[in-house]
């Protein structure tokens, strides 16, 4: 038993550099950069509500912005063919969609680099000390330019704007069965789902410790799905076809429909497909995740959101994530179901973790 229990320890940079990958190559990535301590350097979310949010950049972000945006010429002059897809700079972070549109000199991470250098440097020549070096007035009643002065304080320690991780970035590379067009929409999209973040705090909240009929969970999203009446739990099989999956899919419509919950791990293929159709039909969802939450000492703990496709049901109180406590999986009852012995069990073995999440499904929903 690992001290992070049953799961494996959710690692931020999972993502991060693919084996076997050819960063020269071509290729489309989605780049995201962090600054230092999430500080709100760029601007500030502004709109009434998540439909028309956008991001009010201050002037360092609209300097960042015009740097960006640039840098397919700059790295153009140097044989670097790269372009720009898509980007939205955020008060604490940057996404970037890019493409290498040809073999590249050096790898694609010398671009980004050469982007994090360029706007550290920027900073550091015309903002760090406290005051900006151009005689512009950055003490504006909102704030939206104070933040670039009072970052000062953090870059004197750091020597840069970045969020210091041991790979410095977070990258997706998207692969040929890979939708661009999703892609792009995630990046343009980050202003509403912010917004709705801060509409509804308390769905995006990772709720520790919760005892739901003799089982510790952790859970993010609607909790009351859990006092719902009506639940049940179901899992196909790996060996199942496509009409069977698809028979089972209107079945569990149909009663979703009706106000059953249904609570499920999503592991396989079929399951993947049954979720999809609920929560695209706008209908409640109780899922059990494979990997967990980040850990409450870990610095991503409080920054931590659902995926793309499970975002929007959380915002809508349509969802709710559940991350099972790592001591139920030495329990007698768990270990015998999953084929196991207590003390011996193969926490490595993914055959074994997901019989127990499925398990676990199941005892939720009773």
């Amino acid at each position: 038993m690992t001290p992070e229990g049953w799961r494996r320890q959710v690692d931020p940079m999972r993502h991060h550099r693919e084996t076997h990958w050819d960063y020269k190559g071509r290729g489309i990535y989605h780049v995201t950069l962090v600054v230092e301590k999430h500080y709100p350097l760029f601007g500030q979310l502004a709109g009434d509500s998540p439909e028309d949010a956008y991001v009010e950049l201050n002037s360092f972000g609209k300097k960042v912005l015009e740097r960006l945006q640039d840098t397919p010429r700059i790295y153009g002059e140097k044989g670097y063919a790269v372009k720009i897809l898509a980007s939205q700079i955020m008060p604490d972070h940057v996404h970037i969609a890019i493409q290498a549109l040809e073999q590249l000199p050096k790898s694609i991470g010398t671009v980004i680099r050469g982007f994090k250098s360029a706007c550290t440097s920027l900073y550091k020549r015309e903002y760090a000390g406290g005051c900006p070096k151009d005689g512009t007035e950055v003490y504006d009643e909102e704030g939206i330019e104070r933040n670039i002065m009072q970052f000062s304080r953090i870059f004197t320690r750091t020597g840069t704007i970045w969020e210091q991780q041991p790979e410095h970035y977070h990258e997706r590379i998207l692969h040929p069965n890979s939708n661009i067009s999703d892609m792009i929409a995630y990046i343009q999209n980050n202003p509403r789902r912010l917004a709705m973040k801060r509409t509804h705090p308390d769905l995006f909240k990772i709720q520790e410790h919760i005892i739901y009929k003799g089982l510790e969970i952790r859970v993010m999203g609607n909790r009351f799905l859990l006092n719902k009446p009506v639940k049940e739990a179901f899992h196909c099989s790996r060996t199942l076809e496509q009409k069977e999956i698809e028979v089972l899919q209107n079945q569990c419509l149909a009663k979703a429909e009706l106000g059953t919950i249904f609570v499920c791990a999503a592991i396989s293929q079929g399951e993947k497909q049954i979720c999809k159709s609920i929560r695209e039909s706008r209908l409640p969802l109780i899922i059990i995740l494979a990997e967990g939450f980040p850990d409450e000492k870990n610095e991503h703990y409080r920054y931590f959101k659902p995926n793309g496709v499970y975002f929007e049901a959380c915002a809508e109180g349509r969802l709710l994530l559940v991350e099972p406590s790592g001591e139920l999986f030495e329990r007698p009852d768990i270990a015998k179901k999953t084929e196991a012995k207590v003390g011996d069990i193969p926490h490595e073995s993914k055959r074994w973790r997901f019989v127990a999440m499925n398990y676990i499904a199941e005892m939720l929903a009773q």
